[in-house]
Parts: structure tokens; C-alpha cells; sequence
């Protein structure tokens, strides 16, 4: 890494790349997920329904760009033609008054208001629909992004059930993320009827798949099938693409199909949500592991665990790689749009420092990379059950909001104003590697009578 590009971030006795060479962005946990017949708000559980003045405190770090919600559930959760956007019309010119450009989000891990849901024929159109209101009522707004993670939010929607419509089918996945992708197609055509300017920041998890060798067609078919989003987007999804037959099998109009192939709406931003949980090993050897890793595809019974927990040298784990996959085969600007690790204060400075210092390296080394986005500014709930519980299972971020009438500020805020900023920030904490980086990381070797079970 070069040392001659300015003042940064102090750690490990190595001087990140100059802040201004990365843009720092915000954003806030807004998922709203349909379980059953309840819907959780995450922007109401954090308390930012009710405090205006979070924003004052964001804008005070310096961040100038934030990912916010104008979500389809706020707005018009009963009726197409029923809204109200009397919260968002007020946080929206706030925004503006302090100097804040939003991306606004309009489905983030839902599955939309109670009168579509991902696996309807119409959700495409409504989608688009709501998509050209949002742009109609705020034409300052250039950056969206339609749909979060839509390889995710089908995946739990989908395949695993977890969140509304709670379907356990490959061929519901697909329909449900060609619904979500061509939503966004026609969304981003109709708003830029409005603001011809406008811009897609498509948000998308790529972790990449590892296995033992037994289990290397389930992690192929795995690692083909985190492209499905972009590879729709960008026009890739023609009749010699190897996934062109399920969507049709799977019941995905060809009309439709070939209206996106034909009239791509490639991402002005690819954004990359980066977790130390995102690349995945798949391992038969289920003793090995903990139980509740335990899993399998309907023929073979395997663990699925975090990949940067097992100790194999020729794991190519972490975030620069899967930044650098996206970069070779789509030559697309890129962000990191979620960096947030729910773990202590000195593992989240760690992992900060981290992916701000991978990111100056990628962009030195000629990566399109624009900006990284410090995430779930005012923490996050239950994630560790992926919200199908309630157990009050807080995450901090750059702000703790457990008590509802104002933020405290953590270590991380400190850390990130000083990126922004250009100073250097001191800690302890930032002398040593994070335990991602350290051999407590890797499960235990099995006993012996264990590994010949």
C-alpha cells in the first residue's frame, strides 16, 4: 500500500488511504419483512419514526450521502391509490436542509404492502407504479435504490421461507427474484421519465460458496446463482445463458424475460453488502460443527458455516476478492453499501478500518470503487434470528438508540467523522488484527473417534 497519499485511519501501524479518495456514505437499517400476517419496522423499533433530529446527529459526522427509506409499505400500505407522505415529506426536506443527498430505498427485504407480494404477476407493475409517485413527489431525489438485495430477500422470501410469501421452492425463488429485477427495470424506466438523470444503486450480497469436494456441484450451483440480479440487469439473461430454461420452467414469461434482455437497465452503481458471514463453507462432515449450522439441499445433508472460520489457506474469503469478482465481469462502478459488524466496539472499529483500508488499496489499484457505506448508523434488532423472533437482540452502530429520547454517539461515530474528515483516529484497539484476523477464529479440530464417525 502506498504511503504517500495523506493522513487516515491508524491501524495496525499502517496509514490508510486519504478519506477524500473514498467517499464515506450512511445508511439506516429500515428492513421492513411481512412474517405471516405481522409486519416488523425496524425504523419504528430503533425509535427513528419518532426523532427527527437523528438526522441533525448524521449530518454532524459529515456524511453527505445516506441511504434512507421511502419505503412502499410506509406509503401506500393499504391502497395503490392511498398514500401519505407526510413523514417522509418532512425528513426528506430535512435532508436537503443539512446537505444530504439520499438514495432512496422503496422495498427494503419486504415483499411489499399487503395487497401484492413478491410471487404476484402484477408486483412488477405496481412496483413501477409506486416507484414514478415517489419520483413525482420528489424530484430532487437522482439515486434509488428500487429493490434491496434481491438475490437475498428471495432467497429468505422464497427458498427458505423465513419471510412472506414463506414458500420453499426453487421455482417460487426465481419467479420471485426475475419479479424483484424486472420490478427494478420498469421502476428505474419510469422515474426516469420524470428525472431522466437518475441513477441505479443496485444493493446485492455476492458471497462466494467453499466446500469439500464432495459437495462442489452444490457450491457451483450456489455460486452461479449469486450473478442471477446483476446478470438480469445487464442484459445477460438470453437464451445461451445456462439459468435461461429454469426461469421459463420455473414460470417466468419469456415476453418478459426478453424485454429485460433486450432492454437492460445495467446498475450506475453496483453496491456490495459485505458481512464476515457472507462467504459460506459447506461441509458433509456435520460433527465438525455446531448443530445449528446443520442443513442441507433435500439429498445431501451438510454444515453451512462462515468461510473465514475454517482454516484452509486456498479459501479466497473476504472482501477485496468478491469486490474484485464483481469488477472483472462487469466492469460496473462499485460501493461497499453495508459495512457493519455486530460484534464489540473494538472488533467494529477493526472491521472499519479494515474495509476503508481494502477499499483505498482497490481504488489505487484502479478498482471503480466510489464509496463505502458505514451501516445500521443507529443499530439493528434480531438480526442474529434473521427477524423471525423477538428477542431484543440489539446491534450497535455508530450510534446507540436503545433509549428513546436522544443517540449516544459510540467509538464508531468518533471513527468515522475522522475518516470523513481527514485525521487521523488513535485507538488501542486498532494495534492489533480483528478475530477475523486471529487463529481463535477457526472451529476445533474434531477428536479422532469424532472424524471417523
Amino acid at each position: 500500500m502506498r504511503d504517500d497519499i495523506g493522513e487516515g485511519f491508524a491501524y495496525g501501524g499502517v496509514r490508510a488511504g486519504a478519506p477524500a479518495r473514498i467517499e464515506i456514505w450512511g445508511g439506516l437499517e429500515c428492513t421492513v419483512a411481512r412474517i405471516g400476517n405481522e409486519f416488523r419496522d425496524l425504523l419504528a423499533e430503533t425509535g427513528h419514526r419518532n426523532r427527527p433530529e437523528d438526522l441533525d446527529a448524521i449530518a454532524a459526522l459529515g456524511i453527505r450521502t445516506l441511504r434512507y427509506p421511502v419505503l412502499w409499505e410506509h406509503v401506500a400500505p393499504d391502497a395503490p391509490d392511498k398514500t401519505n407522505w407526510n413523514w417522509h415529506d418532512e425528513r426528506l426536506a430535512r435532508l436537503a436542509r443539512l446537505g444530504m443527498t439520499p438514495i432512496v430505498g422503496l422495498l427494503h427485504h419486504g415483499s411489499g404492502p399487503r395487497y401484492t407480494d413478491l410471487l404476484d404477476p402484477q408486483f412488477p407493475e405496481l412496483l413501477a407504479d409506486y416507484a414514478e409517485k415517489v419520483a413525482r413527489r420528489y424530484p430532487a431525489a437522482v439515486m434509488f435504490t428500487p429493490v434491496n438485495e434481491p438475490v437475498t430477500t428471495a432467497r429468505f422470501s422464497c427458498l427458505y421461507g423465513l419471510w412472506y410469501p414463506h414458500t420453499k421452492d426453487s421455482g417460487c425463488f426465481l419467479r420471485a427474484l426475475f419479479n424483484e429485477c424486472y420490478g427494478t427495470a420498469l421502476a428505474m424506466r419510469r422515474v426516469r421519465q420524470v428525472t431522466p438523470e437518475a441513477k441505479l444503486v443496485l444493493t446485492e450480497d455476492i458471497g462466494k460458496t467453499f466446500s469439500t469436494p464432495t459437495l462442489c456441484r452444490q457450491a457451483d450451483y450456489q455460486n452461479q446463482r449469486r450473478w442471477l440480479s446483476l446478470d438480469l440487469l445487464c442484459g445477460r439473461m438470453d437464451r445461451d445463458h445456462p439459468w435461461f430454461s429454469q426461469f421459463l420452467m420455473a414460470g417466468v414469461p419469456e415476453a418478459a424475460l426478453r424485454d429485460l434482455s433486450d432492454a437492460p437497465c445495467p446498475p450506475d452503481i453496483v453496491g456490495i453488502n459485505y458481512y464476515l458471514s457472507t462467504d459460506r463453507f459447506i461441509d458433509q462432515r456435520l460433527k465438525r460443527y455446531p448443530q445449528s449450522s446443520w442443513g442441507g439441499n433435500g439429498t445431501q445433508a451438510y454444515a453451512d458455516v462462515e468461510a473465514v472460520r475454517i482454516a484452509r489457506a486456498d479459501l479466497d474469503v473476504g472482501v477485496a476478492a468478491r469486490l474484485r469478482e464483481v469488477w472483472r465481469r462487469y466492469r460496473l462502478p462499485l460501493a461497499v453499501t453495508e459495512v457493519h459488524n455486530g460484534c464489540t466496539r473494538e472488533e467494529q472499529l477493526r472491521w472499519l478500518a479494515e474495509i476503508h483500508d481494502t477499499a483505498v488499496e482497490l481504488r489505487n489499484d484502479r478498482v471503480d470503487l466510489r464509496a463505502i457505506t458505514v451501516w445500521a448508523l443507529l443499530g439493528s434488532l434480531d438480526w442474529h434470528a434473521m427477524l423471525t423472533r423477538r428477542d431484543g437482540h440489539y446491534e450497535c452502530g455508530l450510534f446507540d438508540s436503545r433509549r428513546c429520547d436522544r443517540l449516544r454517539p459510540t467509538a464508531l461515530a468518533k471513527a468515522t467523522a475522522a475518516l470523513i474528515n481527514g485525521r487521523r483516529f488513535d485507538h488501542p484497539a486498532l494495534d492489533g488484527p480483528g478475530w477475523w484476523r486471529r487463529n481463535m477464529r477457526y472451529y476445533r479440530k474434531p477428536s479422532r473417534a469424532v472424524a471417523e464417525a
